[in-house]
């Protein structure tokens, strides 16, 4: 996600280069501390509700849903939908007589893809804040850009509805969820690297029921399944020495959930993270020595190559897993790239989650 934040920050700027005056110029975007925007910290806790809504004194921030589903034959299938904030920077524009609700530091993007054993669909917006075209809303909860949006009926995002349409793709979702949140890290404060430098608020839904109705590519599913989201934000980015990051969502029983990832450094040992994660609101937090995460296969991508096939071992949870990608070709071939799809888990545990795969 970090990485992609990154990207999506370079591409807003060239998108906004010919704007109003008040907005930031490439350089003086690149010149300004983190300082300037609100900042995380370790003794602050995650409050919900209030923390589902936007967090527009930080500069970015996303609400990320992923679906393992399955069809009326039995057919395996993925979704996955991103919106992202980013804020230009820290300052309100000056409010004069030319002012319009156009005029903003908020930019807004959003991913979207559907996944099979043989399809991977995705398609993206962008759109700078516009209460008609692109925000968040906190009461009824709402997420969205253009005719694609999460719509909750009160400020609990669940129950809820996800709809969004494309040429090639559509799903209109039922989402529901009655799990306590799980707050990741300390309370919601998630390290992102092993000094603790960059850090951001993390918490996560991955026990969600889902129904609904999918079509890609004009062939139309009737699909059940459980869904995850992952809500974060920060000021900060990655590290400068830090290359990407490899992010597993695995559901090791109906019950039972598994977020893994690691984030890659240069000439340093990468930064490991693990959570068990139950049904009732209890976890058990990994120590980093106990994760031992290995890829055992590339799959080739045009120019790039991503590992596709991992061997996960925990032996403080006696998890020993190979995580395969249900489709290896699911690069996300939008203006940022990344490989983003299912997986199927086997070995001590059965299952299925979710891989995202970035600076590769």
């Amino acid at each position: 996600m970090l990485m992609r934040l990154a990207a999506f920050i370079a591409a807003t700027l060239i998108l906004t280069a010919c704007g109003e005056n008040n907005e930031p110029s490439d350089s003086n975007w690149m010149s300004q501390t983190n300082s300037n925007f609100a900042q995380v910290v370790p003794d602050k806790e995650v409050n919900l509700p209030s923390d589902h809504a936007s967090h527009d004194a930080f500069k970015h921030e996303w609400w990320y849903f992923t679906a393992n589903l399955v069809d009326e034959k039995g057919q395996s299938l993925g979704v996955q939908w991103t919106q992202f904030r980013v804020a230009l920077s820290p300052k309100v524009p000056n409010q004069d007589g030319a002012s319009t609700q156009w005029k903003t530091q908020q930019m807004f993007m959003a991913h979207s893809a559907i996944t099979t054993k043989e399809q991977h669909v995705a398609d993206e917006r962008w759109s700078r804040s516009h209460p008609n075209v692109a925000g968040v809303n906190a009461n009824p909860f709402s997420v969205y850009i253009d005719d694609w949006h999460w719509r909750a009926e009160s400020v609990e995002p669940f129950p809820a509805v996800v709809n969004v349409k494309t040429k090639d793709m559509s799903y209109k979702l039922l989402l529901e969820a009655s799990a306590p949140y799980q707050k990741q890290g300390n309370l919601g404060f998630s390290k992102k690297s092993i000094n603790g430098k960059v850090a951001s608020y993390y918490f996560s839904q991955p026990f969600i029921k889902v129904s609904g109705e999918v079509i890609v590519e004009g062939q139309r599913h009737q699909v059940t399944g459980t869904g995850w989201l992952d809500r974060e934000w920060s000021s900060q980015f990655l590290l400068e020495t830090q290359q990407g990051w490899d992010w597993f969502a695995l559901r090791l029983s109906e019950d039972t959930a598994l977020v893994v990832f690691q984030l890659r450094e240069k000439g340093a040992p990468e930064y490991t993270y693990a959570r068990l994660m139950k049904r009732d609101g209890s976890h058990t937090r990994v120590e980093q020595k106990d994760i031992k995460i290995k890829s055992k296969a590339m799959t080739e991508i045009g120019d790039q190559s991503y590992p596709t096939l991992w061997q996960l071992i925990i032996p403080s949870l006696d998890v020993d897993l190979e995580i395969s990608a249900l489709n290896p070709l699911a690069r996300m071939p939008l203006t940022i790239s990344y490989w983003e799809g299912p997986t199927v888990i086997s070995g001590s545990h059965q299952g299925f989650g979710y891989m995202e795969l970035t600076g590769y």
